[in-house]
């Protein structure tokens, strides 16, 4: 499976576009990690991506075909999206708020079925968070809160795996929790695309990096080739220096031969 979006134009107006020569390709069991400023246009990107707003130009496609004529519903059942947080006004159990990913499955006032039970318990048992079934969704840590919305997107059955900074306002042990699962749905052969401010999590977990400035794509390709002391000072204005630690890289995601981290001098 190949998701793609080639020469994409996407914005809110046609007259005024956010992002212009967007392309990329990510492949089942790739993760591809998307970097850039505040205000770059990521979030433009995902929306439009999810059929949430039209893409102005441009074709993104599923092996090789159109997803433009696409039905809500069918995006739901290939595309499955993971915000940077979710915090309902109902006090729903860690169950329902899984099974609410089988709603692109369901007619409109139909309940879930012993199927959909099933296949939620599934999504429960891959990501090994079955002691937080029968606590409630806002009783959670935030860790525990995205392996839920993991969960959730899990239950769609989805090949694309879309996430908005998945590690946003985690703590550290909470950021390794979710990542390390990341890690783990891509070796299952889902495709991964996320959004981070930090690169090295692109270093780690990543196949691919697009980073974005400008109203474009900066560079794109292996994150040992494009993220550089140079493309991180252009992207974030910050000297960065990027040091070899040494230390062998536990994932089969990262091309380095050791771990590389990035440390801002200003």
């Amino acid at each position: 499976m190949v998701f793609a979006l080639k020469n994409g134009v996407c914005g809110y107006a046609p007259n005024k576009p956010i992002l212009k020569d967007i392309n990329f390709d990510v492949s089942s069991g790739e993760v591809l990690c998307i970097l850039g400023a505040n205000g770059a246009g990521k979030s433009t990107l995902f929306k439009s991506m999810l059929g949430l707003i039209p893409i102005l130009n441009g074709v993104l496609t599923v092996d090789n075909e159109s997803i433009a004529g696409w039905s809500r519903a069918e995006i739901a059942r290939t595309i499955g999206y993971i915000p940077q947080a979710n915090n309902p006004p109902f006090s729903y159990s860690v169950l329902d708020v899984i099974l609410m990913g089988r709603t692109a499955y369901l007619g409109l006032f139909a309940s879930p079925k012993k199927e959909d039970e099933e296949i939620a318990e599934d999504a429960i048992r891959q990501l090994n968070i079955s002691r937080l079934v029968d606590k409630r969704y806002q009783e959670l840590s935030g860790g525990e809160k995205q392996l839920v919305l993991i969960a959730r997107a899990l239950a769609q059955l989805p090949k694309i795996l879309i996430m908005d900074e998945p590690t946003a306002a985690l703590d550290f042990g909470n950021q390794q929790m979710v990542l390390n699962q990341i890690h783990k749905l891509s070796q299952n052969g889902l495709s991964i695309i996320m959004a981070s401010h930090f690169p090295d999590h692109a270093f780690l977990y990543s196949h691919k990096a697009l980073l974005l400035k400008d109203g474009g794509i900066y560079s794109v390709g292996r994150p040992n080739d494009v993220i550089t002391e140079e493309s991180l000072r252009d992207l974030y204005a910050v000297e960065t220096k990027i040091i070899n630690t040494g230390i062998q890289p536990r994932y089969a995601a990262t091309d380095a031969s050791d771990i590389k981290i990035c440390v801002p001098l200003s």
